[in-house]
């Protein structure tokens, strides 16, 4: 593994690659290693080397960081300052069964994101400006240079996502939120999937601006604060803000919400644990042989997905973002092709495999065939970007 030093080091490594037509698989720490399709390169290159924390004025709320800083080492920053990153991103490590430290430029390459995506956004939505080594070995900054016949594009908005097939990042400046100084979470007990669709709906509705809702059925429920939570299924949604604020729009939540079902009121610490297991996919963890899906949806069908493969496969799931998020692990390989098929019965979204046995992979692509006219402007970026074609070979397809 390659791991250069410099923003200047790293130029160099990939304009002699260009130059000798060697191809390069580009990663930060590693930890999503085996997620995508399958890469065939010639050398690894690592961000680890591109380290520390350019700047940061808590007053404006923004922060420059160099790529291969550990994502930890950003948030003990933040959390020095009572702030912290406002799409809450997840942690990849226990469902890609992987060791090592996230880096802050995986976390924007990946365009991670956790349950607080329903207020926040995405990674992508808190990126400002990056810094970058295209596939020509030229250092870029976004919007600081304008490339021939990509005018007009949003190189930022393009790199988040990408998961280093089209630049090296390395360097990040991006917007931070102050921390809640409280988290209340109020709980629906024994809810079935589509009850929950329509509670979560409910509350989304309502002026007590929930930040994240999910719903963990009876299969899962029971991996979430070692078993704690009330009742055989599980409806969460979060509030955030000052203790007063919080209080009384938990008061009007729950109210709501006994029409549902019975409700109890999680206090900050249990909230923050649980937000945490719903983000980082706590219970499809360490599970590497069965396949892990990651399906978007509209919030109302997410339920009336897993009921029509329910009926031909065997399959376990809980919802996040409303249920417009479905983590969905499948009992048999065979079983896998049943998913895209049934999306595409209902008409909306899309399903990424995020980790399946070996033999599966080359059957089967990680993330979903792209219309022609995408495929096709995706294709000019990527000539644009890396006109020879050597950053992480096939890894979308």
């Amino acid at each position: 593994m390659l791991i250069p030093h410099s923003e200047t080091d790293a130029a160099y490594v990939i304009r002699t690659a260009a130059s000798e037509g060697k191809t390069l698989a580009l990663c930060g720490g590693n930890t999503r290693s085996g997620f995508g399709n399958a890469v065939e390169a010639a050398e690894t290159v690592s961000s680890r080397g591109l380290t520390g924390i350019v700047d940061y004025d808590p007053g404006e709320m923004v922060m420059t960081v160099r790529a291969g800083t550990p994502a930890a080492e950003v948030e003990a920053a933040l959390a020095q300052n009572r702030q912290m990153m406002a799409f809450e991103p997840m942690d990849h490590r226990g469902i890609m069964a992987t060791t090592g430290e996230p880096t802050i430029g995986g976390v924007f390459a990946a365009n991670v994101s956790g349950p607080r995506r329903l207020i926040a956004g995405a990674a992508r939505d808190s990126l400002l400006g990056i810094r970058f080594v295209n596939g020509s070995g030229e250092i870029i900054r976004a919007g600081g240079r304008v490339m021939k016949n990509v005018t007009g594009l949003d190189l930022v908005k393009l790199l988040a996502g990408s998961f280093g097939t089209l630049g090296f990042l390395t360097e990040v400046t991006f917007r931070v939120l102050p921390v809640p100084p409280s988290i209340e979470t109020i709980v629906i007990a024994d809810l079935d999937d589509e009850q929950a669709t329509n509670a979560m709906a409910a509350a989304m509705a309502l002026p007590v601006e929930v930040s994240a809702a999910a719903h963990l059925p009876p299969t899962v429920r029971h991996h979430f604060l070692d078993g704690a939570l009330p009742g055989s299924a599980a409806t969460v949604l979060r509030l955030e803000g000052l203790s007063a604020s919080v209080a009384v729009r938990a008061e009007k939540l729950a109210a709501v919400m006994q029409a549902f079902g019975s409700v109890t009121r999680l206090g900050m610490e249990e909230s923050k644990t649980l937000w945490r297991e719903i983000s980082d996919v706590k219970p499809y963890a360490g599970i590497a042989e069965k396949p892990l899906w990651r399906v978007s949806v509209a919030p109302t069908t997410g339920h009336r997905l897993v009921a029509a493969l329910r009926l031909e496969a065997g399959i376990d799931a809980f919802y996040d973002w409303q249920g417009g998020l479905v983590w969905m692990r499948m009992e048999a390989e065979p079983e896998a092709a049943l998913v895209r098929e049934q999306i595409h019965i209902l008409g909306t979204g899309h399903a990424t495999l995020m980790r399946a046995p070996a033999a599966m992979r080359p059957e089967t692509p990680a993330f979903e065939p792209l219309p022609a006219a995408i495929a096709a402007l995706s294709a000019r970026v990527k000539q644009k970007l890396d006109p020879v074609g050597i950053f992480s070979p096939g890894r979308m397809g």
